[in-house]
């Protein structure tokens, strides 16, 4: 008996996308790109390419000026504004500025993401505790963020960001603010997410630490995504 091999299912799909800004500043053109589910995948470009904003254009930080985005299987722009908060706590971001909240600790910092669905207080801490003993901060819970140095950061923004299970992590220049080897920790901590059913999508110029690692990259280049590196040809450190 034949198996027939089973077809990916596509996470994110851009279908001739265009995005411009008021001004008339033309970001993307007629870009078509698609992410299946449980992918991991690098976005390069130089800087200003619009990395950035094909990121907002998944978890509807902008809307599309031509063609269309779907991400789970809808249409993006007509999500309603009521529908649009469940909508993104599907979503896990990771902003290179971590954006923490100055005035809570890390353990508050990271419950807050459940709180903010309904989960009372007791469980969102207990859950957060345990998210941040897995990315290695069990024993920085009651800091506060200016305490802890650009790594630490990052690690908690990474467990804000996937503690309510997300299906899709976003991740803008997560690495920009920090060395090698702190940058490399970081990508690993993404790889495990991954490894578990997150799909990742990972925005960066750092060409020297993704080739450390076995997944495809695409690049922008004057609005759309070009496929520049093949899995096959990079390194992975197993």
């Amino acid at each position: 008996m034949v198996t027939q091999r089973r077809q990916p299912i596509e996470i994110v799909r851009f279908d001739q996308v265009g995005l411009v800004y008021p001004g008339g500043h033309r970001v993307l053109h007629g870009l078509s790109q698609s992410f299946n589910v449980g992918s991991f995948t690098f976005l390069t470009g130089v800087s200003g390419a619009g990395k950035t904003s094909l990121l907002k254009l998944m978890y509807r930080g902008v809307r599309a000026t031509e063609g269309t985005v779907r991400v789970f299987g809808k249409d993006v722009n007509r999500i309603s504004s009521s529908e649009l908060p469940q909508y993104r706590q599907r979503i896990g971001i990771v902003f290179q500025d971590c954006k923490l909240f100055p005035h809570l600790n890390v353990l508050d910092n990271v419950a807050l993401a459940l709180k903010v669905s309904g989960t009372d207080v007791k469980t969102a801490r207990t859950h957060a505790k345990e998210l941040l003993q897995w990315v290695g901060l069990g024993q920085h819970l009651y800091e506060m963020p200016y305490t802890l140095s650009d790594g630490q950061k990052q690690r908690v923004a990474i467990a804000r960001a996937v503690i309510t299970r997300p299906l899709l992590l976003l991740a803008d220049e997560p690495t920009g603010n920090l060395d090698h080897e702190a940058g490399y920790r970081l990508l690993r901590l993404f790889e495990e997410l991954n490894k578990i059913g997150t799909t990742v999508i990972l925005a960066t110029h750092n060409k020297a630490l993704i080739a450390e690692f076995p997944y495809p990259e695409v690049e922008l280049h004057q609005g759309r995504l070009v496929s520049v590196a093949n899995v096959s040809a990079k390194v992975s450190h197993g």
